[in-house]
């Protein structure tokens, strides 16, 4: 089914689409912050995805995509850069309304610390594998940043996490082939570990995080500073 790849994303979306205007979470009225954040992310995820399509590290299956093709991305995946974190993010507010008690320690302030360090290395350690690289390294460094700054949100980001890895099973395993007799994102293994959950490289759990991370530190930071020209 060619529209397959544009399916999944509208069932993606669909839910917290119809809940944005949910009195309790408000998501609708923090749009004003939320677009500019994946509009700012998507930007830099999709440069990176352009020249990995370009270089072979990954690609598309024809048979799952309508074929409009805009910079060497076929739409569906342009499109995923707006819904997959538009998703995200309202579980990271739902996540917030339901644990608002949620405060970051100085111990789990040293664990995400560890966390960007011991993914710097496991990049260095392969600095042969683009995918691998890559992925481990940005998403190191700005873990790594984001620790420094120790937001008070930080503790409830990665409980959003933890909730965002079942829809990310479940989606990203058909993406990769499961249920299907091929994958509609290929792979090229040399450039990657080839540590598969399931079908899914695990790098995608780390390019996950990766991408929920910077779309909800942008996130909170335009809605801080909406907020403050509020009250000015």
């Amino acid at each position: 089914m060619k529209s397959l790849y544009l399916v999944l994303l509208l069932l993606i979306i669909s839910f917290p689409l119809g809940a944005s205007f949910d009195k309790r979470f408000k998501y609708a009225s923090n749009w004003n912050s939320l677009f500019p954040a994946i509009i700012l992310t998507g930007s830099f995820f999709v440069v990176w995805d352009v020249i990995f399509t370009k270089n072979g590290i990954w690609g598309f299956n024809e048979n799952y995509i309508l074929g409009y093709m805009i910079a060497g991305l076929p739409l569906e995946e342009w499109l995923f850069f707006i819904s997959v974190p538009f998703a995200c993010v309202f579980i990271y507010e739902s996540v917030s309304y339901f644990f608002p008690v949620v405060t970051t320690s100085r111990k789990f302030q040293l664990f995400v610390a560890m966390l960007g360090i011991f993914l710097i290395g496991l990049a260095i350690g392969n600095f042969h594998r683009s995918y691998t690289f890559y992925c481990f390294m940005f998403t190191g460094c700005f873990v790594l940043f984001v620790a420094y700054k120790n937001p008070a949100w930080l503790g409830l980001f990665f409980i959003a996490y933890l909730f965002q890895l079942i829809p990310f099973f479940i989606f990203n395993g058909i993406l990769t082939g499961s249920f299907l007799e091929e994958p509609v994102v290929w792979y090229n293994n040399l450039e990657n570990l080839d540590i598969r959950m399931l079908t899914i490289p695990v790098e995608d759990s780390i390019y996950s995080l990766f991408l929920l991370l910077v779309n909800v530190t942008l996130f909170e930071f335009f809605r801080k500073r909406n907020l403050s020209k509020q009250l000015s």
